[in-house]
């Protein structure tokens, strides 16, 4: 069993090149500031990034976000499990980097772990193709999408890649107070930011009309793969639909990059059918941007979910209590 340095891991990284950027060292960095500790275990050609989130007691928990990384885990597994005994987990999740309709699913490569109900990234996404032309990805879209992507180009919106994190900071707060949902300080934004854009991975997208900021949006990418995270507007001008222009532009991007998928990151977690019987009434929760992201024209998937094994049961009860008495809290 090897303990990697965050350069070494960086290097193991280089026989991944389509490993999640969730598995990244700068994705470890970045949570460390936000109370998780990275380490890196590697064994057989398997390794994996694990983040331990700092408990009461001396306690943690451990999650693997989007991995281990290769096919054989059977070696890398007992190996995981000890650091997380070493380091007092109480339970260890583990997030792997597959879909749902995968023909091998975790069931079959993570023994001793099951299902959990916890949900940590969202379940269910939709993921565009960057496949073809651009005029393949329009002919792809919903009709309504294409019209507004063109809509915003007529009515002078600019798309600039930019570093104007104060903006959208100020974006965020204003979009999670009209929309009711919390969002993080500027903080957390810029130290994203600063992490992942010196090595292009990251790019910030602001849209404007006549110099005035309308909306902007953080998207990430890594190998073949992109990511939409981070999106924010404003309540002036929307008429002029800058949102999926900043969509339009970041898909470019993404595909000049070499990515040959898009991952618009978050949707309800129910069926198709459900999903479009449902999205011209419900706006709480994801289902507010359901209607949105559906006219991209991508594709409706689920993550193979999260799978749980827990190292000392009684302490974990007493955790997911607190957890659904916290959440409880903030709902009321």
């Amino acid at each position: 069993m090897t303990l990697f340095t965050p350069d070494q891991w960086n290097e193991f990284l280089k026989q991944y090149p389509n490993a999640h950027i969730l598995q990244t060292s700068s994705w470890g960095s970045f949570k460390s500031h936000y109370g998780w500790q990275p380490i890196y275990v590697s064994e057989a050609a398997a390794g994996a990034q694990i983040l331990f989130r700092r408990l009461p007691l001396g306690l943690t928990i451990a999650y693997i976000p989007k991995g281990p990384l290769g096919e054989n885990w059977s070696n890398l597994l007992p190996e995981i499990i000890a650091q997380c005994r070493k380091r007092h987990a109480i339970a260890i999740y583990i997030e792997p980097d597959q879909w749902q309709e995968d023909k091998v699913l975790p069931d079959q490569t993570l023994p001793g772990f099951i299902l959990s109900e916890v949900s940590i990234q969202p379940r269910r996404t939709i993921t565009i193709s960057l496949d073809g032309t651009e005029e393949d990805w329009l002919a792809r879209m919903k009709q309504k999408t294409r019209y507004n992507i063109r809509l915003a180009e007529k009515k002078d919106v600019h798309i600039v890649q930019s570093d104007d994190l104060e903006t959208f900071s100020q974006l965020m707060q204003t979009t999670g107070a009209r929309d009711e949902f919390g969002v993080h300080p500027g903080s957390y934004y810029r130290r994203v930011y600063e992490l992942f854009h010196p090595s292009g991975a990251c790019e910030l997208f602001l849209a404007t009309y006549q110099d005035q900021p309308l909306a902007a949006i953080m998207v990430f990418k890594k190998g073949k793969r992109a990511w939409y995270f981070y999106g924010a507007s404003n309540n002036q001008e929307r008429n002029r639909m800058p949102t999926y222009l900043l969509q339009w532009e970041a898909m470019r991007w993404a595909a000049q990059a070499g990515c040959s998928e898009y991952d618009l990151w978050g949707v309800p977690d129910q069926d198709e059918g459900k999903l479009e019987d449902q999205f011209m009434q419900r706006s709480d929760g994801l289902w507010g941007v359901y209607r949105f992201k559906r006219g991209f024209g991508g594709e409706l998937k689920r993550s193979a979910g999260v799978y749980a094994k827990v190292l000392r049961p009684v302490l974990y009860r007493v955790y997911l209590t607190a957890v659904n008495f916290r959440k409880k809290g903030l709902a009321g």
